[in-house]
C-alpha cells in the first residue's frame, strides 16, 4: 500500500516541485493550500493553517470520493510535510508573517502527533543564520553554517523559523515523534538557471545567503529521504546543493564580503558555505542537479 503523505504549501514555489517527485516515487499526496496544485496523482484541500480546528480535520477527513468506497472512515497519513508559510519578509506586516508562520507550524505539528502521526517534515529556513534580513551588513559567526550555528535572526521571518524549529524540538520530546527541520536554502526552480549569469557577473547579489541554493527536484529527494530515514527524534538539516551559486572559489568569496569571518574547517575549491555535510552523511543526500548543468560558463 502506497503511504499516504498529507503536505501543507504544496502549491508554493517548493511544494509544486516537490509535491511531484513524492507521487513519481510512489507516495499518495494530500496537498493543503490555499490555492490547488493542479498536478497529475495530487489531491487538494483548501484550509488555514492558523486554524487549529482545521488542522485536525485535514488530518482526520477522506483524501477524495473513492475514499469513501472502502467503508473504513478517514484512513490516517503516514508522514507531514509542513511547508506553507509567508515566504519572506515583506509580503505581509511583520507581526503577521509571524503569527502565521509560528501559531501555523504549532497547530500542524500538534494535530499531526495528536492524531498519531509520528514522522513531521518542516520547512525551516537559511534566514535563520541571521544575515539574510538583516539591519545593514552583517558579519556571519563562522564558516561554514552547520547546524550546531548559534542562530540570530533579527528580522520576523527568520524568527519564525526559530521558533518553528523549538516548537518541532518540544513536540518531538514529548511524543516521541520524528520531527525533522530543514533549512532550505535559496530555492531554484529549473527555469531559474537563466538567472545565473548575472550571479556570476555580480557575485554581491547572493552574498547574503551565502551563494546557497536548493534545486526544487533536489528538495523533493531531501523530503522524501527523510520520510524514509525514521528513528532520529528531532533534528534539524541543512538543505543546500553541494556548491556556491557562483563560478567563483568559495574562499575568494569570503574573502571578498566577509573578510573578518574565520573557517572552523577547510572546504572545498567551490563547496557550499550552507554547509550539507550532515544530509549527505546521516540521510544519504546525493545531488542531481549541480548548476553545470545547466548554465554555460
Amino acid at each position: 500500500m502506497k503511504k499516504r503523505i498529507l503536505f501543507t504549501g504544496g502549491s508554493g514555489k517548493a511544494g509544486r516541485h516537490a509535491v511531484p517527485y513524492l507521487v513519481e516515487a510512489g507516495y499518495e499526496v494530500h496537498n493543503i493550500d490555499l490555492t490547488p496544485l493542479e498536478s497529475p496523482g495530487v489531491t487538494n484541500l483548501i484550509a488555514d493553517i492558523t486554524d487549529s480546528g482545521q488542522m485536525f480535520n485535514v488530518l482526520s477527513m477522506h483524501r477524495d470520493f473513492p475514499d469513501l468506497e472502502g467503508g473504513q472512515g478517514p484512513q490516517p497519513f503516514d508522514a507531514v510535510v509542513h511547508f506553507a508559510a509567508v515566504p519572506r519578509i515583506l509580503i505581509k506586516p511583520d507581526n503577521e508573517t509571524f503569527r502565521i508562520n509560528t501559531m501555523g507550524t504549532y497547530n500542524v505539528i500538534e494535530a499531526a502527533v495528536k492524531l498519531g502521526v509520528r514522522k513531521v517534515v518542516v520547512a525551516s529556513s537559511e534566514t535563520t543564520y541571521g544575515v539574510c534580513f538583516a539591519e545593514g551588513h552583517r558579519d556571519f559567526h563562522h564558516f561554514p553554517l552547520e547546524e550546531d550555528y548559534d542562530v540570530n535572526p533579527m528580522d520576523s521571518y527568520g524568527l519564525s523559523k526559530v521558533v518553528n524549529e523549538k516548537t518541532a524540538r518540544a513536540f518531538a520530546e514529548r511524543y516521541g515523534a520524528d520531527v525533522y527541520a530543514l533549512r532550505i536554502g535559496n530555492v531554484i526552480e529549473p527555469h531559474e538557471y537563466a538567472n545565473f549569469p548575472a550571479y556570476f557577473a555580480d557575485t554581491s547579489i547572493r552574498k547574503r545567503i551565502a551563494w546557497s541554493y536548493i534545486d526544487a527536484r533536489d528538495l523533493g529527494q531531501i523530503v522524501k529521504l527523510c520520510i524514509e530515514k525514521d528513528g532520529l527524534g528531532y533534528q534539524v538539516f541543512n538543505a543546500a546543493n553541494d556548491t556556491v551559486s557562483a563560478n567563483t572559489p568559495t574562499r575568494e568569496l569570503a574573502a571578498q564580503y566577509f573578510p573578518n569571518v574565520s573557517f572552523r574547517r577547510e572546504v572545498d575549491t567551490y563547496e557550499g558555505l550552507l554547509s550539507n555535510r550532515k544530509i549527505k552523511d546521516v540521510l544519504g543526500f546525493r545531488e542531481e542537479h549541480d548548476w553545470r548543468k545547466y548554465v554555460k560558463v
